[in-house]
């Protein structure tokens, strides 16, 4: 269920999922009505189930209007029958079965109506052509039309309002958790790192900040605590999230996850490190935990970060996650930016669609870039504008694609501003 929920947190596959089930039961609920009627021939269904795709496959497309859907096939439907009654009266019924010039009639009375009341729809072309095959029953078509299009609207409006435009807060699992943050105080960037998760954690009313200390032997616990209380004194103070303090012997990633769980943390933001393989063998074990995890690169001074710069290189849940990440962190006066990179402008059409579908569950205002460069030469280019850089941490990549394509986060070791990388826990 976990991997069905982040998969599904990609947009492109919850719309593949709505098409594949929701499109189906909605034509079949128009077929049974119709049914109970015995007046129509399933060849006049075709527009509805066409059109039906074209509203859940791109809710937030051109044709998903409501309004448009009905009014578009309607007029379509409208204009197939005028047209037959014209080229009936013209040829005084001695015309062949289907008129080649009623079709070709009804498919300009249904251009010229739709593009004149601004409801152009793809399945009015349709709607204005199978008319033509039930001529005895062109007005109750037209009427049936407007039915069952005003019904196939209702259910999609009522998806769209009620799941949909709402998806982020029932589907993605990183806006409706991750408000309690455990810190691994180890490191240079460990205060920093501690201010960091603060800033996380403040926007939720139940977020709260724990700062763990590891020691080797238990003689050190009492200075250690007393160091740590220090600096989570100073973490409620100034950010004003509750801070509390562990202090515990024992193997640090052991130690680290049996603290998230028995505090109750489903984030641990760590400060990275690294050696010649890459991330630290610690890094890469709290990247391989049940929890989600943000490794943090200090290399600045403050205790704000209003100006973040997203990197994308694929949607999903690690993406959602970013931008939640961001949007806590820039708040109100903040600004978030969202970047994707591609190699040819051919890309770019689909890269644009990819980012809207990422940041446009967000309320705060978020920009998006389309980059046509490499990641290292666009983030070396732009990072001084910014006062953090997000990257995904390439989890969901394998191991031959990580030895062939370094993680982005491994490439810009030399970026001048703050570094997060982001990773989706693995629950077990």
């Amino acid at each position: 269920m976990v991997s069905f929920r982040r998969w599904v947190e990609n947009t492109e596959n919850l719309l593949h999922l709505t098409v594949v089930v929701v499109v189906p039961a909605v034509v079949g609920l128009v077929t049974q009505l119709s049914n109970s009627l015995t007046l129509f021939s399933f060849l006049l269904f075709p527009p509805l189930a066409s059109g039906s795709y074209t509203l859940f496959a791109n809710p937030g497309g051109e044709y998903a209007d409501p309004t448009r859907f009905i009014a578009g096939l309607t007029a379509g439907a409208g204009c197939g029958w005028a047209a037959l009654r014209a080229i009936d009266a013209a040829t005084a019924g001695t015309g062949p079965a289907v008129s080649p010039a009623a079709a070709a009639f009804s498919i300009l009375l249904a251009g010229l109506a739709t593009w004149a009341l601004d409801v152009e729809e793809p399945s009015a072309y349709s709607a204005a052509l199978l008319v033509l095959a039930a001529p005895d029953r062109a007005a109750l078509y037209v009427l049936f039309t407007l039915v069952g299009s005003t019904l196939v609207a209702g259910v999609f409006l009522a998806w769209r309002r009620w799941f949909y435009d709402r998806r982020a807060s029932l589907l993605y699992g990183s806006i409706r958790g991750d408000d309690n943050v455990i810190v691994p105080m180890r490191g240079a960037g460990a205060e920093r790192t501690a201010l960091f998760a603060a800033r996380l954690a403040a926007p939720h009313e139940a977020g709260k900040v724990v700062l763990l200390g590891v020691v080797d032997d238990e003689a050190d616990a009492d200075a250690v605590a007393e160091h740590l209380e220090d600096r989570a004194a100073r973490i409620r103070r100034g950010v004003g999230v509750p801070c509390e303090v562990v202090v515990a012997a024992g193997d640090p990633v052991a130690t680290l996850r049996r603290a998230a769980r028995e505090t109750g943390c489903d984030l641990v933001a760590t400060p990275y490190a690294d050696d010649d393989a890459g991330a630290s063998a610690f890094v890469r074990a709290v990247f391989d935990g049940p929890q989600d995890a943000v490794a943090f690169r200090s290399v600045g001074e403050g205790d704000r970060w209003r100006r973040v710069l997203v990197l994308v290189a694929r949607p999903g849940d690690s993406a959602h996650a970013m931008v939640d990440f961001a949007t806590r962190l820039a708040r109100d006066a903040g600004h978030v930016s969202v970047c994707t990179c591609v190699g040819s402008e051919r890309e770019r059409r689909s890269a644009e669609a990819r980012l809207a579908n990422v940041v446009e569950t967000v309320d705060d205002p978020v920009e998006t870039r389309i980059a046509r460069s490499d990641v290292e030469s666009f983030v070396d280019a732009n990072a001084g504008a910014y006062d953090l850089v997000m990257v995904g941490s390439s989890g969901d990549r394998s191991g031959v694609s990580r030895a062939v394509s370094p993680p982005t986060f491994e490439r810009l070791r030399g970026v001048d501003c703050d570094v997060a990388v982001v990773d989706r826990g693995d629950p077990r």
